[in-house]
């Protein structure tokens, strides 16, 4: 693997003990990095480490230091820090499963891939994973990485494990001091089934590849007319709306003219992968006998112009 090992240890279930490497699951590669500029220059800023009163020092006389008192500070060497026990630097012990609907969404922080450390390590590792998968569940277990603990869980992912770290439960702020002024009131019953039914429209299995970020894309365009620009200024022009209070101004107009533009959007998709096929293929062949054709728009009729909800009669496409 040309990775290199995020954490080497050991998974251990009871009295089984099960040699795994862990890799990072993210590539952070993918964001633009800036960096600062000393513009007259067009030089890099670069940072000195200063003490007050001395001056500039060496990289091998800093020690890492906790504040007891106001500038009186107790000082650790690296290696005083390395030493300090703690069993979870090298095993990771599955102490409790729960099923993965019982951990709040918010809890979880961050993916890594758990893979057997070599062919010994196989059987066992592959046990797990499928004792995991037919029960359901997803271990509990706390990991020490990088300088800190973590509480993490463990579940199946294709032919491997994937570990995520998990936050500790006084590291989350309580909603309720965010959600307590919203009112607690039930929706109109029309307005709540035309949200659904703009929900239903616009559901669709997952697919991470269908989004992408479009700001590191819009940067990376800047930057590339930028080099091309000679050092001129480009500042493009937004065709935003300004933020008002309330940018919906009926809520039941919006709702209805949402549904009936997904109805529209899906029946001109369909025209342009089927119909527009075969609009295609009758410019170059001649013209089919009358009752098909009828018979062809009635079925375009019945699969496009759906009735949109609210009883509204759907628009006659020009």
């Amino acid at each position: 693997m040309a990775a290199r090992a995020y954490w080497q240890g050991q998974i251990r279930l009871a009295l089984v003990s099960i040699p795994v490497e862990i890799y990072s699951a993210t590539n952070s590669s993918a964001q633009v990095a800036f960096h600062q500029v000393h513009e007259p220059s067009g030089k890099r800023i670069r940072y000195e480490k200063v003490v007050p009163g001395i001056g500039p020092v060496d990289t091998d006389d800093i020690v890492k230091g906790f504040e007891i008192s106001k500038g009186n500070y107790v000082l650790l060497e690296q290696d005083e820090i390395d030493a300090v026990k703690l069993e979870s630097k090298r095993t990771l012990e599955l102490v409790q499963f729960v099923d993965a609907d019982e951990i709040d969404i918010l809890y979880f922080e961050k993916p890594y891939y758990v893979v057997p450390a070599d062919e010994l390590a196989e059987e066992a590792f592959i046990v797990l994973r499928e004792a995991l998968r037919r029960t359901k569940k997803v271990g509990l277990g706390q990991l020490a990485m990088r300088g800190r603990e973590y509480v993490v869980s463990l579940k199946p992912c294709g032919r491997g494990l994937v570990l995520e770290t998990l936050r500790y439960a006084d590291e989350l702020r309580k909603a309720q001091s965010y959600f307590r002024e919203i009112p607690d009131t039930k929706p109109d019953a029309d307005l709540l089934d035309l949200a659904e039914t703009l929900i239903e429209k616009k559901s669709a299995k997952f697919d991470a590849s269908e989004f992408h970020d479009r700001y590191v894309d819009a940067l990376k365009g800047l930057i590339e007319k930028k080099s091309k620009a000679k050092g001129r200024k480009i500042i493009e022009e937004t065709d935003e709306a300004p933020r008002t209070k309330s940018n919906v101004i009926d809520l039941m107009a919006a709702l209805k003219k949402s549904v009936e533009g997904g109805a529209k959007a899906r029946s001109s998709d369909d025209d342009d992968s089927g119909a527009g096929t075969k609009r295609a293929k009758t410019a170059s062949t001649p013209k089919k006998p009358a009752a098909k054709a009828a018979s062809g728009k009635s079925r375009a009729t019945k699969a496009g112009a759906a009735k949109p909800a609210g009883g509204a009669p759907a628009r006659k496409r020009a």
